[in-house]
């Protein structure tokens, strides 16, 4: 049951109604059984079995560390790593398998064995399984900090583990931010709930007439790109950038705005990453809430862990102070970009895609950094200037493309033929000689697709200086329910839904 689905629509709006009418008392467990049923009514039932694992194993983690005292260190750690690998164990299985499998067989083929070693095995991968895994381990490892208070009720903490509107794509939760959202009482506010269906109807703009239009043509080229070389290749790469920025943080805004109504305020999962000056800055815009979550329970282990602080020491010792602690750095930040391409699935175009291709541009900004600012300075060139930043903007939406065209190609070796198809044709008259109707849009679905991307920009424009909504809730009462009712009439009229569809699936549900 998708959430751009009317059936979906039916159900929350009888959730909503619900919430506000029951005792606030039992808001948490309304959402808990709702939760459940929408786990069990979307796909096989069966699948509900491995988020319930977690939680049992990460609630039994943390009655175990509250029972263990703090002086016993040893004993404490060893629930924490067990806790850690139940967890990790399950992710394992379910999304990677067969992602050794495959290395393994493309080792083996290397050196000459044309057999495949092991047979792959399938594995039904449960809704949000990475999402529901790391807010639970999250939590888990701030308990045994102390920087978070250890939920004794097994059933709250399954409401935080597997409350539906998250587990579809997230954000990924804090629970010592979040967590008690859920379970205190939510009187009904009028103001939070239209507000949480204005982000909601802007969430399904994004998707159902942009990201759904955007998707038709970039299939048609990713799926034949010998037929389609050169400029095509390049367009539909900028396309799938659109795409997956609206479907991903389309999604986002259905599910923040959906828990906003509900009372429950979430983390921002993007912050108009195309406005990024750099990759860095990228990733600090974009899907927020995974690099966080990487930053404190990958990154900053590792770094302090006694391989890297010995590591950094000698570097140190043998480059200097200052450059031999950016090494260990860049090195710890490998680590940490190898596990978020990991973390996109287990193929080695998300390895590439999504996480050592960032590693290295990142990297390579530092080492010119130094350089590019000697340049800068010699021509006396305003290193904040409009023409310099906006540049800087274009050089990183070119990069983050070329890694989403790895992201997107049915695997490594398509994405580099795709490239050297990309360079070795020349051909920029197809973008206005008309072949662009060619690609499964006529022109009037590319009119209606540009026109919203041209909204788009300008919402996202808006909200460089602030709430886009909070100036339209400043504006007269006639003006608002213009705006909004034309944005809701505009994805009934020109939103992608219904027979012939299949708009109820995200690019990021499949994570």
């Amino acid at each position: 049951m998708g959430i751009t689905s009317f059936y979906f629509l039916c159900f929350f709006t009888v959730i909503l109604l619900l919430y506000y009418i029951i005792s606030p008392k039992l808001q948490w467990c309304l959402l808990l059984a709702c939760s459940l049923g929408y786990y069990l009514l979307s796909g096989n039932g069966m699948l509900i079995l491995y988020p319930v694992a977690s939680v049992t194993a990460c609630y039994t983690g943390i009655r175990l560390l509250t029972a263990v005292p703090a002086e016993d260190a040893k004993r404490r750690k060893a629930v924490l790593v067990l806790t850690i690998l139940a967890n990790i164990g399950i992710l394992i299985v379910l999304k990677y398998v067969n992602f050794g499998i495959y290395t393994i067989d493309g080792i083996a083929k290397l050196f000459g064995s044309s057999e495949t070693l092991i047979q792959s095995v399938n594995f039904l991968v449960p809704l949000g399984v990475s999402f529901y895994t790391f807010s639970l381990l999250g939590y888990v490892i701030d308990v045994y900090y102390g920087i978070a208070a250890p939920q004794g009720n097994y059933l709250k903490l399954m409401l935080y583990g597997m409350y539906f509107p998250v587990i579809i794509s997230g954000p990924i939760l804090k629970y010592r931010e979040h967590g008690e959202q859920f379970f205190v009482p939510h009187r009904f506010d009028y103001r939070q709930v239209t507000r949480g269906l204005q982000r909601m109807l802007w969430g399904f703009f994004k998707k159902l007439v942009i990201a759904e239009r955007l998707g038709t043509l970039v299939d048609t080229v990713y799926g034949g790109y010998m037929e389609y070389p050169g400029a095509y290749i390049w367009f539909a790469t900028v396309c799938y950038a659109f795409q997956l920025y609206t479907d991903f943080s389309g999604c986002m805004d259905i599910v923040l705005g959906m828990s906003e109504s509900l009372g429950i305020l979430l983390p921002e999962n993007f912050q108009t990453p195309f406005f990024a000056r750099s990759v860095a800055e990228y990733w600090r815009r974009w899907h927020i809430t995974l690099g966080v979550w990487m930053k404190e329970y990958v990154f900053y282990p590792v770094l302090r862990s006694p391989f890297f602080t010995g590591l950094n020491k000698s570097w140190r010792e043998r480059f200097g102070k200052k450059k031999g602690k950016q090494y260990a750095t860049f090195a710890a930040m490998f680590v940490l970009w190898l596990t978020v391409g990991i973390w996109h699935g287990g193929d080695w175009k998300f390895v590439i895609g999504s996480g050592l291709l960032h590693w290295f541009y990142i990297v390579t900004e530092e080492l010119l950094a130094p350089a590019c600012a000697r340049f800068m300075a010699k021509f006396r060139i305003d290193p904040q200037g409009r023409t310099v930043n906006a540049l800087r903007v274009l050089r990183t939406f070119f990069l983050v493309c070329m890694g989403d065209l790895f992201f997107r190609a049915a695997s490594v070796g398509d994405a580099f033929a795709m490239l050297g198809r990309a360079v070795s044709v020349w051909n920029p008259a197809i973008l206005w000689n008309g072949a662009l109707s060619g690609l499964g849009l006529e022109w009037v679905e590319l009119a209606i697709v540009l026109m919203a991307l041209m909204l788009l920009c300008a919402v996202s424009l808006l909200q460089q200086t602030g709430s886009v909504r909070d100036r339209i809730g400043g504006m007269a009462l006639p003006v608002r329910w213009i705006l909004w009712y034309a944005l809701l009439f505009g994805v009934i009229l020109l939103g992608c839904y219904g027979p012939g569809y299949s708009a109820g699936e995200f690019i990021y549900q499949g994570f």
